[in-house]
């Protein structure tokens, strides 16, 4: 099923930039298109508070946009890859145990949501040097998570412990936000230029919706109780993403 609608939701990213690209054909319009990554810095708010520490993890993008003679306005369509998520990180303790002292070592535990992103906006360019430019951007974003890691690598699915963390059945595969930054175009030659790029995009709906779940078989032997409720868990996706790439322009040139 995952499979399935990942390969429905890449169809529909590569009919979208074919939809661009021949609207812009048909009014004859230069375009530019190009690829881009780096890094990616994510929050969550875990039951409407941030309680976690950021994870910094990665995207890549590839898109697709208008390029106007005056080229001060553009709007665009991109297609990424992005790792959401946070981390739980716990710094190296010395616990005295009746055999002696033990070090127990630092370690991180990472959330990660995988997902592959569709997102149209538009640009506002102004000049800044010669022929570079800085622009504002603002776009609406919908995104499809592919897979997640929920829980540490040594608590398998069946371990009475993997209910106390997120668990795959509350997931929301799709979600939407924005997209909203700015950056700079600097030029290699006429036809192809670098990018350097900084985005905040906020989620506006639930990467992860788990309601209350009552009489949960207690893990901890010594708990006093043979049962526990899992109390609601609601999660929220928040990044910060600093990119670099190459925009290559294909320039429609009118001959009188």
């Amino acid at each position: 099923m995952a499979f399935g609608a990942t390969n429905q939701l890449l169809m529909r990213i590569t009919l979208l930039f074919c939809l661009l690209f021949f609207a812009i054909n048909l009014n004859a319009q230069s375009y530019a298109f190009g690829i881009k990554g780096g890094l990616t810095t994510g929050f969550q708010k875990w039951d409407q508070s941030f309680q976690r520490d950021p994870l910094y993890r990665y995207h890549a993008i590839a898109f697709i946009e208008s390029a106007p003679e005056e080229n001060d306005f553009a709007v665009f369509a991109q297609g990424g890859y992005h790792v959401k998520g946070s981390a739980i990180r716990t710094f190296s303790t010395v616990v005295q145990t009746p055999s002696g002292f033990v070090t127990i070592p630092r370690r991180t535990i990472p959330f990660e949501f995988r997902n592959v992103s569709i997102t149209l906006g538009g640009k506002k360019k102004y000049d800044l040097w010669v022929e570079s430019k800085y622009y504002y951007m603002l776009a609406f974003r919908g995104d499809y998570t592919v897979s997640t890691k929920l829980r540490p690598d040594f608590i398998d699915e069946n371990d009475p412990y993997a209910l106390l963390y997120p668990i795959e059945p509350f997931v929301n595969k799709f979600n939407y936000g924005l997209t909203a930054g700015g950056g700079l175009e600097f030029p290699f030659s006429e036809y192809v230029a670098g990018i350097l790029e900084f985005t905040f995009n906020p989620d506006f709906s639930k990467q992860y919706n788990q309601p209350e779940i009552p009489n949960v078989i207690n893990p901890n032997p010594n708990g006093g109780s043979n049962t526990i409720t899992i109390r609601e868990r609601q999660i929220t996706n928040i990044t910060l993403e600093v990119t670099l790439g190459l925009r290559f322009l294909h320039k429609i040139i009118y001959i009188d």
